[in-house]
């Protein structure tokens, strides 16, 4: 005989589902007005993120100098001025061969259009002058017929170069201060918050920026093994620009997927009109060899160690990031799993019985970094 439900359990359990639906339901709304918040002040919060970025990356030499009596005014100077430096040095690295060796690349560029009008004249294709000239003509009137649109999309585009222009000099000013003001900012905050939140929140921040720190780190050091790998594949090749390709390589390495290809795509178009098809397809397939060893061995198993992160959430949270925001998303995606686990871990910490052990909790691991400037600087001078 089989057992009936008993109506009061099966009431107790919808009673508890229908109470935890709704507390999912008021969870998501709230996800919802954060993210709709965020996005009316992307404008003010795209710097500030890059801000921290570029703060990440030259802390360490501006706690160094501070470290050696330097004022955080002048240290901060330094360092801001010393990257600009160097950035425009990329900058000149990258142009100034390309600009020397011009008439070259424009001469290879016709030469190498001329070889595939006569690859594209020959079997199995057999397309004939006539024919490339109908659709280059049929090309021109569709452009002519949607110049509207053309005009349109480029002024689209001004508008987004001077938007990230903007971007960078927000950025760059917003970098001299957190490297001036850093770590003033967490005995601040703790004395402005109140209760227990003056002592949770600014852990939770050190954490968080030790973590940022943490990416910054590994994706440069992911960089710089695609820029040797595929500079050294050119080298080989005898293929013109190695340098300023290698470079190109490891500045695109900080935007995922769109920076891949665009290097990727500069790389195979100088190939091809200098060394011909044959050495155009060979450097197509070491970036391709590189480019898949960088998204599936080298990056999540780096940043799966230097955040705390397992391998499969790294490339879980790329995927998920690239399709809900586009390159931004991809590029902030790993990051922000990273913070996510942070506080999660923390919440845990804070929820467990005072009577576990510490092997039960998932505690995120010290990094090796000293104090940053988004937390207590014991070397450093923090006024009252």
């Amino acid at each position: 005989m089989s057992a009936t439900l008993s109506s009061e359990k099966t009431a107790a359990a919808l009673r508890r589902s229908a109470r935890v639906s709704a507390e999912l339901l008021l969870v998501l709304l709230m996800a919802a007005v954060g993210l709709w918040l965020l996005g009316r002040t992307w404008p003010v919060v795209w710097p500030l993120i890059v801000g921290l970025l570029l703060t990440t990356l030259t802390w360490p030499f501006a706690r160094f100098l501070r470290r050696r009596g330097w004022r955080p005014a002048s240290a901060a100077a330094l360092v801001t001025v010393a990257f600009l430096l160097v950035g425009t040095g990329i900058l000149a690295l990258i142009a100034i061969p390309v600009a020397s060796q011009s008439g070259q690349l424009a001469d290879g560029v016709v030469e190498g259009i001329g070889r595939l009008r006569e690859w594209a004249a020959g079997p199995p294709l057999n397309i004939s002058d006539a024919q490339i000239t109908g659709a280059f003509d049929a090309a021109v009137d569709r452009i002519e017929n949607s110049a509207g649109s053309v005009v349109t999309t480029a002024v689209t585009g001004v508008s987004t170069v001077f938007s990230g222009l903007i971007t960078a000099v927000l950025a760059l000013f917003l970098m001299f201060f957190f490297l001036k003001d850093g770590p003033r900012f967490l005995p601040w905050l703790a004395r402005q918050l109140p209760g227990r939140l003056a002592t949770d929140v600014p852990v939770v921040a050190e954490r968080c920026w030790d973590t940022l720190g943490s990416f910054v780190r590994s994706q440069a050091f992911v960089g710089l093994l695609d820029a040797v790998f595929i500079g050294i594949g050119l080298w080989i090749l005898d293929v013109p620009l190695v340098l300023p390709l290698a470079v190109l390589t490891f500045v695109s390495a900080f935007v995922p997927i769109v920076g891949a290809v665009f290097a990727g795509f500069v790389a195979v178009l100088i190939a091809l009109v200098s060394n011909g098809l044959t050495d155009a397809l060979i450097v197509l397939a070491i970036i391709i060899a590189v480019q898949q060893l960088e998204g599936n061995v080298f990056q999540p198993m780096i940043q799966s160690r230097g955040l705390g992160l397992h391998a499969a959430v790294v490339l879980l949270a790329v995927t998920l990031g690239g399709s809900l925001a586009g390159v931004v998303g991809s590029l902030l995606a790993v990051p922000v799993a990273a913070l996510l686990a942070v506080i999660w871990n923390y919440l845990r910490e804070q929820l467990s019985d005072p009577g576990e052990g510490p092997e039960q909790l998932d505690r995120t691991p010290e990094p090796e970094q000293g104090p940053a400037p988004g937390g207590p600087d014991a070397d450093a001078p923090v006024p009252a």
